[in-house]
């Protein structure tokens, strides 16, 4: 297979050229973004889990163990395809030029190929064992990150991550479906969650790989709008996240254990974010983007432990 490379290849992917080839299957394994996958699994999980008042039966257990592996494989369908439409913007960017669509290891067909069967494997599994709704709500989170959001959204707005955030907060909605066969207000909360917490945590990532996204030619919002005004936006959404927070605590779905730590977890956010707006530097947007991890595992992981309190 010959490589035509028109100009100079972009530094990223120079430095990662070096660097031996891993093995196939593993090559196929990183396109699914596995670490995000884990987070998108969790929180489907956790909308499964809180749709069942007290403890499930082995039968709800099974159910819930198999709508995960159907959400993880559509989650991993959408993440294969994001690196396929992308492999182009990856090579200029350092925490992407690795990625083997990026560096040519796997073909288009076999990035395509290997997206559509997930995607066709986990939404037959949904629809099969599940119910339609389910499989329809991931189908269409699938639709949204991979095409609405990767395709359209990103190169066009600044605003990219915050529409494109909906398809982020869907998991907790489809773990929900999964269990009760609708959407409830629940459900809604944790998406709202979710959503809200989406562009504080991207964007302090966007603050320090800034120059990555500059050289991407991606709008985002430090490249766009400059770092200070960036750094505005993330402290204000982590004060509209900790109204969002207290939702589930007002609307009696979550009791006090729940309401302490979501209080200190959007504290440490708050703060975080208000150290970074102060004064910024590139150790700061990575403390506040890994806190923002922290932030909503420990959130969910809270909303668990409070449910069976």
């Amino acid at each position: 297979m010959s490589h035509s490379h028109h100009g100079p290849i972009p530094a990223a992917a120079a430095q990662v050229a070096g660097t031996p080839a891993l093995p196939v299957w593993r090559q196929y394994y990183e396109l699914t973004k596995p670490r995000v996958v884990q987070l998108i699994v969790f929180c489907a999980l956790i909308g499964a889990v809180l749709a069942v008042p007290g403890v499930p039966s082995w039968a709800q257990a099974g159910k819930i163990v198999v709508a995960s592996l159907g959400i993880w494989l559509v989650a991993a369908a959408a993440a294969a395809f994001n690196c396929l439409i992308e492999k182009s913007i990856d090579t200029h960017m350092k925490r992407t030029a690795w990625r083997p669509t990026a560096r040519g290891q796997l073909s288009d067909m076999q990035a395509l190929w290997f997206s559509a069967g997930l995607c066709i494997l986990g939404s037959a599994i949904l629809l099969v064992w599940i119910n339609p709704l389910t499989m329809w709500l991931t189908f269409a989170t699938f639709v949204g990150y991979a095409i609405v959001y990767t395709v359209i959204l990103k190169p066009l707005t600044p605003q990219n991550i915050v529409i494109g955030g909906a398809s982020g907060a869907m998991p907790p909605v489809l773990g929900w479906a999964a269990m009760t066969d609708h959407v409830g207000p629940e459900a809604l909360m944790l998406f709202l969650i979710i959503f809200i917490w989406t562009p504080p945590h991207f964007w302090a990532l966007a603050l320090y790989r800034v120059e990555d996204y500059r050289k991407s030619g991606l709008p985002m919002l430090p490249v766009t709008h400059g770092n200070e005004f960036t750094r505005l936006q993330v402290l204000l959404y982590t004060l509209i996240l900790l109204a969002a927070c207290l939702l589930p605590f007002i609307y009696r779905m979550s009791g006090w254990l729940y309401l302490v730590a979501a209080l200190v977890l959007n504290g440490g956010f708050i703060w975080q974010a208000f150290k970074l707006w102060r004064h910024y530097s590139d150790a700061q947007a990575r403390k506040t983007f890994r806190f923002s991890l922290i932030h909503l595992s420990l959130l969910f992981a809270a909303l668990l432990v409070d449910h069976y309190v």
